[in-house]
């Protein structure tokens, strides 16, 4: 495989382009059908945003790849630490530019402000546990406000997006906890504050973000089917009991729970009459 394209990981774009066409069609429904060539500049921003994230990953981590990850360009000794980190440089950059084609300010601000996050985690909170948790939680969120925003309705994914942050936040501790013992160096929270804390933090925001899964039946924002995201709260509230028991358990269901969510929220918009 050409060494650009490994460093980039276009799978995980892949993932991340379906992922934002996704809460674009949260956002406008049938509308989004009008809205292609917006689509079309968010894939380009989210594939470079993607690849970019990795570049500067591998960059940064390019002595515990040569035992993790060995084929990788890096550590296989295709490519130097410093042509990766200027990929990932260049190509956040590039996601920023980008932005400016769909000429929407909420949106240039939000892959802004995505990139100086993944710049920040990269380089500096990676190693800082909880400060780091929070960050990717945020990025998570932002994925539902930067597909609404493309179609001009960042606001209608704000529950959502908000939901998103809170689970992953409790996903993101649940899986210190996990990797606590080989976690040497980092200053994760179950490392400060030790196991049985760092659960009951979890715990609070597993049971946080359904709880605003209410908040879109009261507005009667979405059809009924939408209710189906009660079977998504009761697996978030599991995994709050779990957590104090397998934080790896925990963990796995919260994002089979978010799957489950993001389809509740999916028939809810393309079915409102139901």
């Amino acid at each position: 495989m050409n060494r650009y394209l490994q460093l980039f990981r276009p799978g995980n774009a892949v993932m991340g382009i379906v992922g934002v066409t996704v809460a674009s069609f949260m956002a406008s429904g049938t509308g989004i059908a009008d809205k292609w060539i917006n689509l079309l500049i968010s894939a380009l921003i989210v594939f470079m945003f993607i690849a970019g994230g990795n570049s500067l990953n591998d960059s940064i981590d390019a002595e515990i790849d040569k035992t993790a990850h060995p084929e990788r360009p890096i550590p296989s000794g295709r490519m130097t630490v410093a042509e990766a980190r200027r990929a990932g440089y260049i190509l956040l950059a590039g996601s920023v530019l980008a932005s400016f084609l769909t000429l929407d300010p909420v949106c240039i601000a939000i892959v802004a402000i995505a990139c100086a996050l993944m710049l920040a985690y990269e380089l500096r909170l990676k190693q800082r546990g909880f400060v780091g948790n929070l960050t990717i939680a945020a990025l998570t969120g932002m994925t539902f406000l930067m597909g609404g925003a493309v179609v001009g309705n960042a606001e209608g994914n704000a529950i959502v997006s908000l939901m998103a942050m809170l689970v992953s936040v409790g996903r993101e501790i649940s899986k210190d906890m996990e990797d606590m013992e080989s976690d040497e160096g980092r200053s994760t929270l179950p490392m400060k504050i030790g196991l049985k804390r760092s659960a009951a933090v979890a715990a609070v925001f597993f049971v946080a973000g359904p709880a605003l899964s209410i908040v879109p039946m009261i507005l009667s924002t979405y059809g009924h089917l939408y209710y189906l995201v009660i079977i998504a709260d009761l697996m978030f509230v599991y995994c709050a009991y779990a957590v104090f028991k397998d934080s790896h358990k925990a963990q796995s269901i919260a994002k089979k729970a978010m799957a489950v969510a993001l389809v509740a929220f999916i028939l809810g918009v393309a079915f409102p009459t139901l």
